[in-house]
């Protein structure tokens, strides 16, 4: 019981993950350039959009008292904009920030006349980002970091909270089915056989209980295909596997189109993404 509630503990176990798998994992996934590629698939398949949980999202929200008319929100990691408009939707306004231009680029091309007005949104890397300089401190009445690599460490979680005067959302995954393609490439290219438990979620959830803050916490299973053309996918792994791997470029080209060859159709790939996430929302005062 004591391990529960000590902080200290969780963001030693937390930091300790940087020598797994998982961590390098989340290494490939924390660029701009790799985001900057996926952009162009992204939320393209309707159960894909589904699996958001938009509309059980604001419910958590709405039952947390964090979802009201005029409310300021601030979102890290905003991908194509879907929650940032389900928000603006119902009265909030929105600063949605993220690193990749491609993400923002798709956000731009949805955002309609009507919610423009009231979301403002920024190219700004979290990890970079100076929030007194910004006078964020305390500015907002709701963060949100949903599957979002900015708040990969305890002190960008950390920075997160201040930023809030009310509450947080926070999503991630709990277990993840790892595609197939990655699986392959990565024992091909790192010569081992991946072993990607994400646990990140689970180490916020309970320092949040460490510092007596008790958040609602749901799961949900998420389960999707999405076709992509190989040379997008070329260029995803690519983004991933530079960041990495240690290996020269023109060998990891030559692997993974190979790979990915083999296992098209026509020049498409059928991608698989299963896995189950936790959405955690919580006031970040404990006696609100």
């Amino acid at each position: 019981m004591d391990t529960i509630f000590n902080q200290a503990f969780w963001i030693n176990e937390w930091e300790k993950d940087k020598s797994s798998d998982t961590y390098a994992v989340h290494k490939g996934f924390s660029t701009p350039e790799y985001w900057d590629k996926a952009s162009t698939t992204y939320d393209k398949s309707k159960k894909e959009v589904e699996d958001r949980r938009l509309e059980k999202t604001l419910g958590l929200l709405g039952q947390k008292g964090l979802l009201f008319e005029g409310m300021k929100v601030l979102e890290i990691g905003c991908g194509t904009g879907l929650l940032a408009m389900a928000l603006a939707k119902n009265g909030a306004c929105v600063t949605a920030l993220d690193f990749s231009q491609g993400m923002l680029d798709r956000f731009y091309q949805r955002l309609s006349p009507d919610l423009a007005d009231r979301i403002i949104i920024l190219s700004e890397d979290w990890h970079k980002l100076d929030i007194q300089k910004k006078d964020w401190e305390k500015q907002f009445d709701l963060v949100v970091a949903f599957m979002s690599p900015g708040v990969a460490s305890a002190d960008s979680f950390f920075k997160m909270m201040a930023c809030s005067k009310n509450g947080c959302a926070i999503r991630g995954w709990a277990a993840r089915k790892q595609s197939p393609i990655l699986m392959d490439l990565w024992e091909k290219i790192m010569d081992s056989t991946l072993d990607d438990k994400p646990q990140s979620i689970l180490f916020k959830i309970n320092l949040l209980f460490s510092l007596g803050l008790f958040p609602d916490i749901v799961f949900d299973t998420v389960e999707w295909d999405q076709k992509i053309s190989l040379e997008q996918e070329f260029d995803n792994q690519m983004a991933f596997f530079s960041k990495v791997s240690d290996k020269p470029g023109t060998l990891l080209e030559k692997i993974i189109h190979e790979h990915l060859e083999s296992i098209s159709s026509q020049k498409i790939i059928t991608k698989k993404q299963k896995g189950l996430t936790a959405t955690a929302v919580f006031s970040v005062n404990p006696l609100m």
